[in-house]
């Protein structure tokens, strides 16, 4: 049975930080992220922490890379051989708009167009998945999925076109 990893940290003065794991099969790993986004992964003698059998530098992107290749990707459920064509794009809600002070429920705008409004980005920050009360404002964004056909009608709905 697996047991969820602890890693401990190391404040490293001048230098940055060390993580340490060991694993269930008593390997010891750190990493060494220096405050100039160098990394540094190392492999330690089981026997003596301090001993570090090798080290490997990363760039900052070779970091990144290393760790999307170690994060547990989830199972596609919906993975077929079907494929399906949708598009994202960003649709400005403007004084020509129908829409400026409406609510998302007023649009009706995934029963007419078949597109979902995902979310609203505004000057405030981001509304992600706004509920069918939510009013929209002159210079919101709103982010529309959908096939092309579904998201240019939504586009023509929003912006009065």
């Amino acid at each position: 049975m697996d047991q969820q990893a602890h890693p401990t940290r190391t404040t490293l003065p001048g230098i940055g930080v060390r993580y340490d794991l060991t694993t269930d099969g008593g390997k010891h790993v750190s990493v060494v992220a220096h405050t100039d986004g160098r990394r540094f992964l190392g492999f330690h003698d089981p026997d003596d922490d301090d001993n570090c059998r090798a080290s490997v530098p990363l760039t900052p992107a070779e970091a990144s890379a290393l760790g999307q290749l170690l994060t547990p990707a989830p199972i596609d459920p919906l993975h077929s051989d079907i494929e399906i064509d949708l598009v994202t794009e960003q649709i400005p809600v403007t004084g020509r708009s129908p829409y400026s002070g409406r609510t998302l429920g007023d649009t009706q705008v995934r029963s007419r167009t078949g597109a979902s409004i995902v979310a609203v980005l505004r000057r405030s920050g981001a509304v992600p998945s706004p509920a069918p009360d939510f009013r929209f404002a002159i210079g919101d964004t709103l982010v529309v999925v959908g096939t092309r056909e579904g998201v240019d009608a939504a586009a023509d709905l929003i912006t009065g076109g």
